[in-house]
């Protein structure tokens, strides 16, 4: 049985740690430390920690990966094989010569394109109608390793990247399973990446969920799906933060900003096309539609969004 470590965070390295501990011999899981979260700051650990501990399997949660400390406790637990999935750091080299078979990472894309840490916030930003899962053998740089498998799946129309993300999780350690026996046997064989077709995908800020009603109504409309669950998209009423968390790009023409009424629907206008507001959540209130909102605040239809 083969001797693996796994390097996870969120969510979505989770189905691929459960399946991994199913089948082979898993030494260790390294995950970021726990984060004061939530009003009261209350300390959660991260949910790869989490289903590492219900599994009966050793943790650590290093604050920093890069020292000299970390490499021995990894090479402690002697792995074939490290396998990271959203981890949230690169690996420094001498880690990643560590096990003789090397390491493998789910990436949540079709490498090369969008490399990085907002994988599927970037392919529905980018309008893209597919996406999928990467199994790669890692190298130094970010994302950029020789590609072993990979499988496709289609964004639909109303997915988030919190939807988007856990369907793909589950894809990610299916096609794990399937791909490292072959990969140890030598009958799957990485192949290198274009690197010429590469995208990118840096990590989300909380400005990034601005949005700007220049913009044409198709391109917010994926934006708020882009944002959910986090930083979330909004505008600014009153110089405050107005979230809007569903929407939908309509045709129709007004000057951008401006809320107005389209056949019955709370729709705001933007540089090509309208964009109806299906539900929202304003300053200091609970998330609701856009039409019982508006029915509280008869000021809103007619106002500005920033």
């Amino acid at each position: 049985m083969t001797r693996l470590v796994f390097m996870g965070t969120p969510e979505f390295a989770v189905p691929s740690l459960r399946t991994l501990a199913a089948e082979h011999d898993v030494t260790g899981v390294v995950t970021q430390p726990d984060r004061r979260v939530g009003r009261g700051l209350k300390l959660k650990a991260a949910p790869t920690k989490a289903a590492a501990q219900a599994l009966g399997l050793p943790v650590i949660t290093p604050t920093n990966p890069h020292e000299a400390t970390f490499l021995s406790q990894i090479a402690a637990w002697k792995p074939d094989l490290i396998v990271v999935a959203a981890y949230g750091h690169i690996l420094r080299p001498d880690l990643l010569e560590l096990p003789v078979s090397g390491c493998l990472n789910v990436h949540a894309s079709l490498l090369p394109l969008h490399r990085g840490a907002a994988s599927v916030a970037a392919a529905i930003l980018a309008g893209d109608t597919r996406t999928g899962v990467t199994i790669m053998k890692m190298d130094s740089g970010m994302d950029s390793g020789p590609v072993l498998a990979q499988r496709e799946t289609a964004i639909d129309t109303g997915d988030t990247t919190g939807a988007l993300t856990a369907d793909l999780a589950t894809l990610g350690a299916q096609l794990l399973r399937e791909t490292i026996p072959g990969y140890l046997s030598g009958k799957v064989r990485p192949r290198p990446q274009d690197d010429a077709l590469a995208t990118y995908a840096p990590k989300l800020r909380k400005h990034d969920g601005r949005l700007h009603f220049s913009h044409s109504a198709v391109e917010l409309e994926r934006q708020v799906r882009a944002m959910q669950p986090w930083p979330g998209a909004f505008a600014l009423r009153s110089k405050k933060p107005f979230k809007v968390l569903r929407a939908q790009a309509a045709s129709g023409k007004a000057p951008p900003g401006i809320v107005m009424l389209d056949s019955g629907n709370i729709a705001v206008g933007t540089g090509t096309g309208l964009l109806r507001l299906q539900r929202i959540q304003p300053p200091g209130k609970r998330a609701m539609t856009a039409e019982d909102y508006a029915r509280g605040a008869p000021d809103f239809v007619g106002d500005t969004l920033e």
